[in-house]
C-alpha cells in the first residue's frame, strides 16, 4: 500500500471517491471534516505529520494552501479535475457540503479554477478525470497503490 493525497478544486469528486474507497475497506481521511484544519483553513501540520507517521497505507483528501509541505510524505499526489461548468453545477446541487452554493463562493471557485488548479496540476503525479464514475476512479486509485501492478493503466 501507499499514502495517496487526492486533491482538486471544489466539485471535482474528492469526497465521493474517498467515500467509495472507505466502503471498500481502505483507511481514508477527509481533511475538510473534523479538526484537520486550523482557523485559517490550512492543515494542522502537527496533526497531519502524526497521521502520516502512523499510517503507511492511507488515502487523504483535501486542498489547502500548505499541502505542498507534505508532498514528499505521499507516494502519489492525485489531481481530480473536471470542467469548470461541471464543478459549479455539482457544488450548487450537492447536499453533503454547503460550500459553493452562494454566488460569492461560486466566484471564488471560478477564480481558483484559473489560479490554483494549474499549481496543483504542476505538482501532481497523476491527473484523473473527475467526471468518471466514482467506482472507476477508485479502481484506478487501488491499482495505483498496488505494488504488483505497473502504471500507467490501460
Amino acid at each position: 500500500m501507499a499514502r495517496v493525497l487526492i486533491t482538486g478544486m471544489s466539485g471535482t469528486g474528492k469526497s465521493t471517491v474517498l467515500e467509495t474507497l472507505r466502503q471498500r475497506g481502505h483507511h481514508v481521511v477527509e481533511t475538510d471534516e473534523g479538526t484537520w484544519k486550523l482557523p485559517d483553513e490550512t492543515w494542522d501540520e502537527i496533526r497531519i505529520d502524526e497521521l502520516l507517521r502512523r499510517h503507511a497505507d492511507l488515502f487523504v483528501s483535501g486542498t489547502v494552501e500548505n499541502q505542498g509541505r507534505f508532498y514528499d510524505k505521499f507516494d502519489d499526489v492525485v489531481l481530480l479535475s473536471v470542467p469548470l461548468e461541471v464543478a459549479l453545477e455539482r457544488v450548487k446541487n450537492r447536499t453533503n457540503n454547503s460550500y459553493g452554493q452562494t454566488g460569492e463562493q461560486q466566484r471564488k471557485i471560478t477564480e481558483y479554477f484559473y489560479t490554483v488548479e494549474p499549481l496543483l496540476r504542476s505538482s501532481a503525479t497523476i491527473e484523473l478525470d473527475g467526471c468518471a464514475p466514482a467506482d472507476d476512479l477508485a479502481d484506478v486509485l487501488e491499482r495505483l497503490v498496488d505494488d504488483d501492478l505497473e502504471f500507467p493503466l490501460e
